[in-house]
């Protein structure tokens, strides 16, 4: 390859990387088995990640049939759960360990 297309192909590659990193984020935190904001607001047809921190002693499971997502997260410690892009609608989710409490919903508009 000429130095110069591996340049640019270099140039190239590092300026689409701000690009992934630039997903929007937005924080859920369970706290006494439930998830606050119970509803969360985020922009539709977009790529989000969902930062979810687990105040609590125990685990508890991040569960959303209508997003297509699970995710166990530890006691005390916090996860990463990407989603999106998502058409404009509400999105419930459940915490399965305490579902009685741990309701929530993702309205994308």
């Amino acid at each position: 390859m000429r130095p110069h297309l591996l340049l640019a192909a270099l140039l190239f590659a590092f300026a689409a990387t701000p690009a992934l990193a630039a997903d929007d984020e937005y924080k859920l935190v369970i706290q006494d088995h439930k998830f606050e904001p119970a509803e969360l607001t985020v922009p539709a047809g977009k790529k989000l990640k969902l930062v979810v921190e687990n105040r609590d002693a125990t685990s508890e499971e991040f569960e959303s049939h209508s997003l297509n997502r699970e995710k166990v997260i530890a006691g005390k410690a916090t996860a990463t759960i990407n989603i999106g892009p998502l058409k404009p609608g509400r999105y419930p989710f459940v915490g399965e360990y305490n579902e009685k409490t741990a309701k929530g919903v993702i309205v994308a508009k």
